[in-house]
């Protein structure tokens, strides 16, 4: 039996996510195909969580902020027992909160090819979000 799950690509993945609600972000259907292309959608929630969707499902605490590291297999967890050795080699991937000139709650920055998207709170920007791909964490 073969995948028939369609592709798509960090921009359409990021155009798929933009300007969707805070607390609806996105399709069950839409993560499927980020899944499957390697795709992560990063983006906050509440005041303290970091939330990953597509390839990587899970959250880290941000509370006033945070960094999560990638490799090609996915997010890095702390309780590994050589964390810091790896996270040397990982490409992190930082939420800011409340980021200073800007009119959001969260910010999220990387320096990994990646695609942007808006979240948003009745009417307003709550999340500048991003899309990247694993494959742009091998080392």
């Amino acid at each position: 039996m073969t995948d028939t799950t369609p592709m798509i690509t960090m921009q359409e993945a990021a155009a798929a996510l933009d300007g969707n609600e805070y607390g609806f972000e996105g399709s069950r259907e839409m993560f499927a195909q980020m899944k499957a292309a390697g795709l992560v959608a990063v983006f906050g929630a509440s005041d303290d969580l970091m939330e990953f969707r597509g390839a990587v499902y899970d959250e880290i605490g941000a509370y006033d902020g945070g960094t999560a590291y990638f490799t090609e297999n996915g997010l890095l967890s702390e309780e590994t027992s050589n964390f810091d050795a790896l996270k040397m080699k990982a490409m992190p991937v930082k939420a800011i909160w409340c980021p200073e000139g800007l009119d959001t709650s969260w910010l999220m920055t990387t320096n990994l090819p990646h695609a942007r998207f808006k979240i948003m709170e009745g009417g307003d920007l709550y999340c500048a979000g991003l899309v990247f791909d694993l494959k742009d964490c091998a080392p």
